[in-house]
């Protein structure tokens, strides 16, 4: 039989479409190739040109190795989307580190590999050196990792692929995204892109028009304006500056971040749902329903909190800084308007506590925001509500229980429990981060926000996150960045398929 007539193995299946994946991203490197070229910047030009071949060689080696997924139209099965989608984005992780260790402003790979996972993740912690002078076209990738990292490598990829792709939705659900806007995955995904991109328009306008306002030149403004809106939208919390927020001094920037944040933290579905007219659905959505009497709760306790104990001179100090971290939090953005310590030194062990839930709880299911989600946390509480209501009920009643999420859903027994397992794996990956914390030393209060912080890809750090914390603490924190934003399936996925794959070499040799 010719090699192209067996069918393709699950290994090429699996080279293939991440090989494809690769080589998209490889491609966007052409970005910052092209303002580097513009500004003048030839060092970081080279440091590009070399990640962009080493980056285009693996994708292309990876194609031809499963070239038979192509010429058969291979069918891409559940465990195939789960596997490339873990996989793709440790390989990602690695070549998109290349320009970062090139700079020279990273101390080690291990240092540049925290920072794009903390990109593509949309988490926002950092271990750059000297951010306030790094190239425009290093900042530019940083901030271009996160806005696609908060879409989804494949929701891109798939964007530019063809309708006949076999398994596309599986590819798609890989990336933990699954809502279906239309009947076609494909065009799902195009639909996901079209809207970030008219927010894109829109936010990056405003924001640049404002930063000239405050005192920027129009050119700075303009990159600004871009990388903040990056980072605002798809909850990430970069920032072109150490300072982060404080650096523009003006309550009509941060204002304008934190619409941008809330809008980016909202499920795809409902933005696509209000689009379409369809305005009721913002206020009957049982998520958006649960963020804001959540935010509100938080806002309502850390503020009754400072106010006792007299932190700011006056109310609208405490309003200005409670309301933009906690919603910064919440979304998990992000973003702070104070400094790492003053979490610890001012907001005390209740402010820090609200703040570790918050960030837990984190935005809406298939957006660009991490956490539990808000969906899966009224799931679960409904779901208690109604077992209650039962057990006060006469036994001969039956009554079925719903919410509303884009639609009308029955409240199955099935839902709450996937719902509660995943929750859990929440917990548990922070319980663990928060112990491995307190092994390298830091007090608990620090270590739990910090694991907080990377279980919900959120970005706000309380001082733990730094080049001087332990390697090991470095590495769990990838691998919690890693684990939380692909919400533990395609992980375990790839997990079980490799002890498998061990297993049947041992017992071949």
């Amino acid at each position: 039989m010719d090699y192209n007539e067996k069918a393709a193995s699950n290994i090429e299946i699996i080279s293939y479409y991440s090989g494809v994946i690769i080589f998209g991203t490889a491609l966007l490197m052409l970005i910052p190739i092209f303002f580097t070229i513009v500004c003048l910047e030839f060092a970081p030009l080279i440091d590009f040109i070399i990640s962009f071949c080493i980056t285009m060689l693996v994708g292309i080696l990876l194609m031809i190795f499963g070239r038979r997924t192509q010429i058969q139209n291979a069918t891409t099965l559940w465990k195939h989307g789960y596997i490339i989608a873990a996989f793709t984005w440790i390989v990602l992780m690695m070549l998109c580190a290349i320009p970062y260790r090139l700079s020279g402003h990273l101390q080690s790979f291990l240092d540049s590999c925290f920072d794009v996972m903390s990109g593509f993740t949309t988490t926002g912690l950092l271990l750059t050196q000297d951010l306030d002078h790094l190239s425009v076209g290093l900042n530019m990738w940083r901030h271009l990792l996160t806005f696609i990292g908060g879409q989804g490598m494949i929701v891109l990829a798939l964007s530019f692929i063809s309708n006949q792709v076999s398994g596309a939705y599986r590819l798609y659900v890989g990336e933990a995204k699954d809502i279906e806007l239309v009947p076609n995955v494909v065009g799902t995904a195009k639909i996901i892109w079209k809207i970030s991109m008219v927010y894109l328009a829109i936010g990056t306008f405003m924001l640049w028009v404002t930063g000239i306002i405050i005192g920027l030149n129009p050119i700075t403004a303009l990159f600004h304006g871009f990388y903040m809106f990056a980072s605002a939208w798809s909850t990430g919390g970069f920032s072109p500056m150490t300072q982060n927020m404080m650096y523009y001094h003006s309550f009509a920037y941060e204002i304008i971040c934190l619409i941008i944040l809330v809008l980016g933290s909202f499920n795809f579905g409902l933005h696509y749902a209000v689009w379409q007219g369809n305005r009721k659905e913002f206020v009957k959505n049982i998520e958006t329903r649960s963020f804001f009497i959540t935010s509100l709760l938080s806002c309502i306790l850390i503020l009754l909190w400072l106010a006792k104990s007299n932190v700011y001179p006056d109310a609208v100090s405490d309003f200005r800084r409670v309301v933009f971290n906690v919603l910064s939090a919440h979304t998990t953005t992000g973003f702070t308007n104070i400094y790492a310590r003053q979490f610890a030194l001012e907001w005390g062990d209740i402010g820090v506590l609200i703040m570790a839930i918050a960030m837990l709880i984190g935005g809406s299911a298939c957006s660009t925001a991490g956490g539990f989600k808000g969906l899966r946390v009224a799931i679960v509480f409904k779901s208690i509500i109604a077992d209650i209501k039962k057990l006060l009920s006469s036994e001969r009643s039956i009554k079925v229980y719903k919410y509303h999420h884009i639609k009308d859903s029955v409240l199955e027994d099935g839902g709450v429990k996937s719902s509660a397992i995943i929750i859990l794996c929440y917990i548990v990956l922070f319980a663990v981060g928060t112990i491995m914390g307190i092994f390298c030393g830091y007090p608990l209060g620090s270590s739990a926000f910090e694991a907080a912080s990377v279980t919900g890809n959120v970005g706000l750090s309380i001082g733990v996150t730094s080049v001087s914390m332990p390697n090991i603490l470095k590495i769990y924190y990838i691998i919690a960045m890693y684990m939380g934003r692909l919400e533990f399936i395609s992980v375990f996925a790839l997990i079980g398929f490799i002890i498998k794959g061990v297993k049947k070499l041992c017992r071949k040799y």
